[in-house]
């Protein structure tokens, strides 16, 4: 039996059996969202002292912000996550579709935030040089203005509804026309945008190791390139890892039900935008700790900061 509760919540309950592979589909995708929630609270409770120690004791900066920005918007998209996906919570259609869009101008807001860190370490890693700053920028701006523009178009042209099967609550999206596709080109120059910054900072790394080499110096330039690389490859990859899932689950040649990649698409979100995107900045502040307790180091040393800056008094600079 299906019946559709009101003439406007349009709320569909069911106890269909032709509905259980969905109602099977959606528990198990609820289980991984948990735990891409459980993961973003565990690595805030694991890096807190971190936290406080290389980012609250610090003098405020932007990157400063951006940091903070990222990591508790994580907390926020994860505790959204589980309203929308655990089945044994119950929302109307119109809570539906605000969760929907709250979670989906999250994404918005959050990448962009992520593109400014790169930004900022390819600036310090290529001397601070405008003309790549400025290439950047443009590329930057271009993308994200498309994704914006993207998004207010899917605002308007979808809707939430609440199913009720079999007992089980599931909070679903319906997309207009041209959404799905429009959406699959926003995670294509995302790839690109990032395939591009990966390709610029190990062309000047490999450019500065040959350097350094000749010179028969390197040291700690070249062990904060090290850090700024490892970081960075780590974050494309997850990426990558997300923007394939993505691109399969809107794709209509996907023929599986895509709620179990969106189960494991989530983990991997997580993962990307609020586990590694706040370790672009922790890690880089955690090695410039490490350098200014290290006597050693520190005479040798004029300079590591990192307001995504990193520069140290050389003969070739950073």
């Amino acid at each position: 039996m299906v019946v559709y509760l009101g003439q406007i919540t349009m709320t569909l309950v069911s106890d269909d059996p032709s509905w259980w592979s969905w109602v099977i589909a959606w528990h198990i995708s609820s289980c991984f969202v948990v735990a891409a929630s459980v993961a973003v609270t565990y690595d805030w409770a694991l890096t807190f002292g971190q936290e406080v120690e290389l980012v609250w004791r610090q003098r405020w900066s932007l990157m400063t912000f951006l940091y903070l920005s990222v990591r508790y918007l994580g907390i926020l998209f994860a505790v959204l996550n589980i309203l929308i996906n655990v089945t044994t919570i119950l929302l109307s259609d119109a809570r539906c579709w605000i969760l929907y869009i709250a979670v989906n101008w999250m994404y918005v807001v959050v990448f962009p935030m992520l593109r400014v860190i790169m930004i900022t370490r390819l600036h310090a890693m290529y001397q601070q040089s405008r003309k790549m700053l400025i290439f950047l920028v443009v590329i930057f701006l271009a993308d994200t203005i498309f994704n914006v523009v993207v998004s207010a178009m899917s605002t308007r042209h979808t809707s939430g509804e609440e199913y009720i099967l079999s007992g089980t609550y599931e909070c679903a999206t319906t997309y207009g026309d041209n959404t799905i596709l429009l959406n699959s080109i926003t995670w294509m120059f995302g790839t690109a945008w990032e395939v591009l910054v990966l390709f610029l900072a190990v062309w000047v790394a490999i450019k500065h190791f040959r350097e350094l080499r000749q010179h028969s110096t390197g040291g700690i330039i070249e062990d904060c390139f090290m850090v700024l690389i490892k970081s960075h490859v780590f974050y494309f990859l997850s990426f990558v890892a997300v923007s394939s899932f993505n691109l399969m689950i809107l794709s209509p040649a996907i023929s599986v039900n895509p709620s179990g990649l969106y189960g494991i698409l989530q983990i991997l979100t997580v993962v990307q935008m609020f586990v590694l995107g706040p370790r672009l900045i922790l890690g880089v502040r955690e090695y410039n700790a490490k350098l200014v307790t290290d006597s050693d180091a520190a005479t040798d040393m004029t300079s590591v900061a990192f307001q995504e800056r990193v520069h140290i008094s050389t003969g070739s600079g950073v």
